[in-house]
């Protein structure tokens, strides 16, 4: 393999709980709710998939969000408006705290890396293989990298909202494997999400899934990536 495509979230990093990014969004605001109350909001804002990146929708996307919902990843005002727009279904003690959430969830705070991830990001470039972050957001996410030490690991970045178009749809791969300058049939790409990351296949990549859990469910994850590039 010549290069390695990576999804993001739920493949590279992962997004803190429901529970710690409401709390966190409350500190900052100077609020607070009795512990029985915060936990029933979390867990209402994880069933209606309210948080990026988290668990999928668990309740039905209203009909007034669902057109909305499927192209929210093509521009950064789509995925805002999904997204606080799916988080207002729950009631918070102040209407702002749904902005704040939303933007919590960019701030490198709100991520963690999965605990093989530097070890194979290294690994790759030890071995002359380039990478590449393919993504279906809303944001950018390079910060983030950053913020943990991986950025010198990853040689492009293509990010759904700056092409107005998301995963599966194969240009998204194509333009990483043109700045890699990669044959796609020489490419790796790791992902989460079957029909997403599944895309890439169109183009002659292999393709590899990983499971979608938190970090600590998920030490060594990414390791048989090593054993399927050579």
């Amino acid at each position: 393999m010549a290069a390695v495509l990576f999804d993001f979230s739920g493949t590279l990093f992962r997004i803190e709980s429901s529970e710690s990014w409401l709390r966190a969004v409350l500190a900052e605001a100077g609020l607070s709710l009795p512990e029985p109350e915060l936990l029933r909001a979390a867990q209402a804002l994880e069933r209606v998939g309210a948080l990026p990146g988290g668990t999928s929708v668990m309740e039905p996307v209203p009909d007034e969000f669902a057109s909305l919902w499927e192209i929210r990843d093509q521009s950064a005002e789509l995925h805002r408006a999904a997204y606080t727009g799916i988080a207002r279904q729950v009631p918070l003690p102040d209407p702002a705290l749904h902005d704040a959430l939303y933007d919590r969830h960019m701030t490198p705070a709100a991520w963690a890396p999965y605990p093989d991830a530097v070890e194979v990001l290294g690994a790759l470039r030890e071995r002359g293989i380039a990478v590449g972050v393919v993504s279906n957001i809303g944001w950018d996410l390079r910060p983030v990298f950053r913020e943990h030490g991986l950025d010198t690991y990853v040689d492009t970045y293509v990010l759904s909202y700056q092409h107005g178009i998301q995963k599966p749809d194969p240009r998204l791969f194509e333009t990483a494997c043109t700045a890699l300058d990669v044959d796609p049939r020489d490419v790796l790409m790791v992902g989460d999400d079957r029909r997403a990351d599944g895309g890439a296949a169109a183009l002659g990549c292999a393709v590899h899934f990983v499971d979608h859990l938190p970090t600590t469910q998920r030490p060594d994850g990414l390791r048989p990536v090593l054993d399927l590039v050579g």
